[in-house]
C-alpha cells in the first residue's frame, strides 16, 4: 500500500506540473497574441501617418510650384552669398537710427539677401537697443565695454578710444564671427540715395580684382550742391573720408592687428594704398550731438547734395578705376585743363571749360580751397579728396577745377605748362 500510495504521489505532482506548464504556456501565448494585436495597432497607425505625411508633401509641393509659377521662386538647395553685410554703428540716438534703418529698408528690400542689414550698439542705452530690437528685418549686436579709459595724452576726447574700440569689436564679429567677405560700414546719422547698393555692388567686382584699393567709399567730402553736377562720377583719392565705406575681409586682417586705442584715422591713412568715391550719401545731422561738437557741419555737412539719380553701375564699365589704367585716364583729363594764375582766381573762370589752379604748399591751398568753400583740411599731409595731390571739384556749373600740387603734374607724367 505504501508503495502504491508513494506512486500515486508522484504521478500527481507530474500531473500538476503539467497543467502549470500548459497554463503558462496559454498565458505566454494569450501575451503574443497581444503585443501581435498591439503591433498591427502600431502599423496601421504608421500607415495613416505616412499617408498624412504624403498627403502634406503633396500640398507642400503643389504650393511651391505655386510660388514658382509666381515669380517667388526660393534658393534652397544654394544659399547665395552675399555681396556685403551693412552694419550701422549706433550708441545713444534712437532717433537718429530710426531714421538710418528707414533709409536703409527704403532701397534694401529687394536685395536684403545680398545686404543682410546689422546695427552694432555700443553701450547699453535703452531707447536704442529697444529701437533696433524692434525690426526684424536686421540683426542687433551690443558691444559691451566697462574696461576703463586710458588716454596717451592729457586732454584727449575719451569718446574717440571708445569709438575705436566698438569699431575693431564690430568689424572683427562680422568678419571673423558670421564670415562676411565684404562689410558696409554706415553711421548712425546717414541717409542713403537710391543706387546705393547698386553702387556698391559694381565696386565689390572692383574691391576683388585691384588689390591697390584699399576701401570703397559713397561719400564725397566736397560733395555740396554747388560742387557736384555729375552723378555718374567717380574717382580715386589717396584721402580716406569714411561714411558710408566698403571693407574685405583681406584688408582688415591687415588692419585689425594694427588697431589702434583711439583715432583708427591715422592707421587708415597710413596704411592707405587708394581709394574710389562718389557723393552719394548726405549726412543727416552729424557731430551736432556726436563726438566732434558740431564741427565743419553748418559749412560743409549740411549743404552735401544727396544722390536723386538712379544710375545702373552694374551695366557700366568702370575698368578705367583700375590702378595703372586710371592714372592715364586722370592724366588726360588734368592736361587738358587750362592754366589759371595770379589772383582774383575766381574772376578768371568766365573763360569756359575746365581749370587747373597750382598750389606752392599747405598753406597756399588751403588760401584757394577758402576763396571757393571747399574743405581746407588736410590729414597726414593729404587734403581731402586728393588723388595725387589733386582735388578736382564743380563750381557752380559742369566745369571742372584741379587744384594741383606742386609735384602733381610730375607724378601723372605730365609737362609743367
Amino acid at each position: 500500500m505504501m508503495r502504491l500510495f508513494a506512486t500515486q504521489s508522484k504521478y500527481a505532482d507530474r500531473l500538476a506540473a503539467a497543467v502549470e506548464s500548459e497554463n503558462s504556456c496559454t498565458s505566454k501565448f494569450r501575451s503574443l497574441i497581444d503585443q501581435i494585436s498591439m503591433q498591427q495597432g502600431k502599423i496601421m497607425t504608421l500607415e495613416e501617418e505616412r499617408n498624412h505625411l504624403n498627403e502634406e508633401s503633396g500640398q507642400l509641393k503643389a504650393l511651391v510650384e505655386d510660388l514658382e509659377r509666381k515669380g517667388v521662386k526660393r534658393l534652397i538647395d544654394k544659399v547665395q552669398e552675399p555681396v556685403a553685410a551693412v552694419v550701422i554703428m549706433a550708441c545713444n540716438r534712437a532717433d537718429y537710427l530710426e531714421r538710418t534703418i528707414m533709409s536703409v529698408f527704403k532701397y534694401q528690400k529687394s536685395v536684403a539677401s545680398k545686404y543682410p542689414l546689422f546695427v552694432s550698439q555700443d553701450g547699453s542705452n535703452p531707447n536704442v537697443k529697444s529701437k533696433a530690437l524692434s525690426y526684424d528685418q536686421l540683426t542687433y549686436m551690443q558691444h559691451l565695454d566697462f574696461e576703463p579709459v586710458q588716454t596717451e595724452r592729457a586732454g584727449e576726447i575719451i569718446a574717440y578710444y571708445k569709438i575705436a574700440r566698438h569699431y575693431k569689436w564690430a568689424l572683427d564679429e562680422l568678419f571673423y564671427k558670421h564670415n562676411f567677405s565684404r562689410v558696409i560700414i554706415l553711421e548712425d546719422d546717414m541717409e542713403i540715395a537710391p543706387d546705393f547698393f547698386n553702387y556698391f555692388e559694381a565696386a565689390a567686382a572692383l574691391l576683388d580684382k585691384d588689390k591697390s584699393i584699399m576701401a570703397v567709399s559713397s561719400w564725397n567730402d566736397n560733395g555740396q550742391k554747388q560742387f557736384v553736377h555729375d552723378p555718374y562720377a567717380l574717382y580715386r583719392s589717396d584721402f580716406f573720408p569714411g561714411l558710408g565705406w566698403m571693407l574685405a575681409r583681406s584688408i582688415w586682417d591687415e588692419l585689425s592687428p594694427k588697431w589702434p586705442k583711439a583715432y583708427p584715422f591715422i592707421l587708415l591713412m597710413s596704411l592707405f594704398r587708394s581709394y574710389c568715391f562718389v557723393q552719394f550719401i548726405v549726412s543727416l545731422e552729424p557731430f551736432l550731438k556726436g563726438s566732434s561738437m558740431g564741427q565743419y557741419f553748418k559749412q560743409y555737412l549740411e549743404p552735401i547734395k544727396l544722390n536723386d539719380v538712379l544710375v545702373d553701375w552694374k551695366s557700366m564699365d568702370l575698368n578705367y578705376l583700375m590702378k595703372d589704367k586710371y592714372v592715364k585716364h586722370f592724366a588726360s583729363i588734368v592736361e587738358k585743363a587750362k592754366p589759371v594764375y595770379g589772383n582774383d582766381l575766381i574772376l578768371k573762370l568766365n573763360i569756359g571749360g575746365d581749370v587747373r589752379i597750382r598750389y606752392k604748399d599747405q598753406s597756399d591751398f588751403e588760401r584757394i580751397a577758402g576763396m571757393f568753400g571747399i574743405f581746407e583740411e588736410w590729414k597726414d599731409g593729404v587734403p581731402r579728396t586728393a588723388y595725387k595731390g589733386i582735388v578736382v571739384f564743380r563750381y557752380q556749373t559742369s566745369r571742372r577745377i584741379f587744384l594741383v600740387g606742386p609735384d602733381s603734374l610730375k607724378q601723372l607724367g605730365i609737362k609743367d605748362a
